[in-house]
């Protein structure tokens, strides 16, 4: 257990790694007891934390650094071939800020998504409180994103948090049958062009981890920052 700003972060026990098979990873948290604000956030961030829910985290793991905090200079990004293309196929789509509360329809995109992108991850099973106390930190302004086409049919869902210095991609959830849309890569360049409309600087991704499918597409949008040894640097990985 340490220290800062008056509150304590404490150490997880060993568990199995979510990401790469056959590793144990362990967690710094921040005592969710603690008074966080935005300020105290953005900076926790900034030092490679993440949430869920209330909970802010990020891995310490003492014979492995594969979680690499990663963030989007939005100023500096130019999309490739692929994005370009996901950005135009998705002109149809419109985006609306929504209250941070619980809905059926979004609750069941929810759950589709789960089932079909992460079956048996230890979310599919997920009640509406445990959804709600995933997405929401009661401390912090956070925003639902509907993502919807002209049919009004709702194909995405993303939560994001405001930062002092840019908006931080808490999860995004949507419709497994649409994959022809690439939504996941699209709704991440919706929050690239969300944050320069804000005149923010950065994208918080969470964590980039080289060796696992899940967070290794996240190399593709560049340039891409990582936080190592105490410092943000342009990822060299191609």
């Amino acid at each position: 257990m340490t220290s800062y700003w008056n509150f304590d972060f404490y150490l997880s026990p060993p568990q199995p790694c979510s990401y790469l098979p056959d590793q144990t990873a362990t967690n710094l948290f921040a005592d969710p007891e603690a008074v966080i604000d935005i300020a105290r956030y953005s900076t926790l961030v900034r030092l490679g934390f993440r949430r869920s829910g209330r909970l802010v985290y990020r891995p310490r793991c003492p014979h492995c650094s594969a979680c690499q905090p990663a963030r989007i200079p939005v100023a500096q990004f130019r999309p490739n071939r692929s994005q370009r293309r996901a950005w135009k196929f998705n002109q149809d789509l419109s985006a609306f800020y929504r209250p941070v509360e619980f809905s059926d329809e979004h609750f069941d995109l929810f759950r589709r998504y789960l089932n079909s992108r992460h079956p048996q991850g230890g979310m599919d099973d997920s009640t509406p409180e445990d959804y709600l106390n995933f997405i929401v930190s009661g401390w912090n302004e956070t925003s639902l994103i509907e993502f919807r086409d002209g049919e009004e049919r709702l194909l995405a869902v993303a939560a994001l948090d405001a930062l002092t210095d840019g908006l931080s991609a808490v999860y995004s959830f949507f419709d497994p049958n649409e994959k022809r849309r690439s939504l996941g890569i699209y709704i991440i360049l919706w929050e690239i062009s969300e944050a320069k409309a804000l005149n923010l600087p950065y994208v918080y991704l969470g964590y980039w981890i080289k060796n696992s499918h899940k967070m290794n597409y996240k190399s593709a949008f560049h340039p891409l920052e990582v936080y190592q040894e105490k410092k943000w640097s342009i990822l060299k990985e191609t």
